[in-house]
């Protein structure tokens, strides 16, 4: 992108706007754009062949000042300091908007997890989990799932944490298999709440989610899930593109056909042979009701976001908008739902499953969707009263007011102990 974006500049940038609407001290902004601390660690590993592999990885703690630190863990050759910097950040003003008890937390190691074997691929997280072990705890840093990592990963860093420890902490981290101590919904989650603040925000500005036109960018877990919920809505599933590339048909898909299909060869591309092939640039910038980028961060940037032709934008991914493309569609009037709370489910139903690792009791998955639920429809009515209330420019500034203020009282309340 030509204006490819720090992610941990354009967070800065995010809390500078939504200063404006608060009384905030310089000292007390300062806090809330800088992490606490950060781990930085070199991993050597043993491949399968004998040799030793060196890894870097990393471990952000942003902000504790309403509770444990929180955030996933992802694998990916792009991984570095500042996008793990700006990615606890945003799950600080995450877990705010939506009132979970929880700070922000990011970790990620640099590697392709598709070069290296599943032993191999245990013995780096297990090495990741060794270093974390003083770091992490259930009510000290709580890690989950990210990018390329799932419930095996999470089965292993528990695994290893509890032998080292010598100890049974389901709680020290989430995003876990059941049978582990997961909880139900969890899968589901991060694809979920994009499907209820879609709704909202259709309900909102008083548009019909039925027979809207949706192209949704990144068909991994979020975006295949919140596919599928908003095809069970009414809404017509026109494009759907992973790293590969994507298709596109007006008349719609089945998406869950299209996810079998995806699992089944690794691609959606060749799902079907009368859709229209096209890039993810191009399926960025259709003429739909209703447009989720559920892929990586600055997806859109200042030129594309010019191209951008779909009323709503809900954010599935972490960042998917540069700072500049931001102001570009606010000035195009397309109203954008922040990934701070589009995408919010999959920590909070994470704090949920914490919540009965602590309390060693199972909750069904009808109750955890209900909580859920319960949770982005209180968090998106306060976002749009901020609105309302602050003329805010936008969704996205609005929704870290709310944040921000809240951590902010949190941090003020507890005073200053040297």
């Amino acid at each position: 992108m030509s204006d490819d974006a720090n992610p941990f500049e354009s967070l800065g940038t995010q809390i500078d706007e939504a200063a404006q609407y608060l009384d905030l001290d310089e000292d007390v902004l300062t806090r809330l754009k800088n992490p606490e601390r950060v781990l930085e660690t070199n991993l050597s590993v043993e491949m399968d062949d004998g040799s030793i592999e060196v890894f870097r990885a990393y471990r952000s703690q942003f902000n504790g000042d309403r509770g444990p630190y929180k955030g996933g863990i992802r694998y990916h050759p792009g991984v570095n300091r500042d996008e793990v910097k700006a990615l606890s950040g945003w799950m600080v003003y995450k877990c705010s908007i939506v009132d979970i008890p929880y700070g922000g937390g990011k970790g990620g190691i640099v590697i392709d997890p598709s070069d290296y074997s599943e032993v191999e691929l245990e013995r780096v997280t297990r090495a990741f989990a060794k270093e974390l072990r003083p770091f992490i705890g259930e009510d000290k840093d709580i890690p989950a799932p990210d990018v390329n990592t799932g419930q095996r990963e999470m089965n292993w860093i528990k695994d290893t944490y509890e032998k080292l420890e010598n100890t049974t902490a389901p709680g020290v981290i989430t995003g876990k298999a059941i049978e582990s101590g997961g909880s139900e919904g969890r899968v589901e989650a991060t694809g979920r709440s994009t499907m209820l603040a879609s709704r909202e925000v259709f309900d909102y500005l008083g548009k019909d989610i039925e027979g809207a036109t949706v192209a949704v960018q990144g068909f991994g877990n979020a975006g295949s899930i919140a596919a599928a919920l908003l095809d069970d809505l009414g809404a017509t599933i026109v494009a759907v593109s992973d790293s590969r590339g994507g298709i596109y048909n007006p008349d719609g898909f089945d998406v869950r056909d299209v996810k079998s299909f995806k699992a089944e060869q690794g691609a959606v591309g060749d799902y079907d042979d009368t859709a229209e092939q096209l890039t993810n640039d191009e399926l960025l910038t259709l003429d739909v009701d209703l447009l989720i980028p559920a892929a990586l961060e600055n997806a859109i940037d200042k030129s594309l976001a010019e191209d951008v032709r779909a009323d709503v934008i809900v954010e599935a991914a972490n960042g998917p908008l540069t700072p500049r493309a931001d102001t570009v569609l606010t000035e195009k009037e397309v109203h954008v739902v922040p990934d701070i709370l589009a995408n919010a489910g999959g920590v909070t139903v994470s704090y949920f499953e914490w919540v009965q690792n602590r309390q060693r009791f199972h909750w069904t998955e009808e109750r955890v969707n209900d909580e859920l639920e319960r949770i982005i429809v209180a968090a998106f009515d306060d976002l749009t009263t901020t609105f309302e209330e602050t003329a805010a420019p936008n969704l996205r500034t609005a929704a870290y007011v709310v944040a921000i203020e809240r951590v902010a009282n949190a941090y003020k309340q507890s005073g200053n102990w040297p």
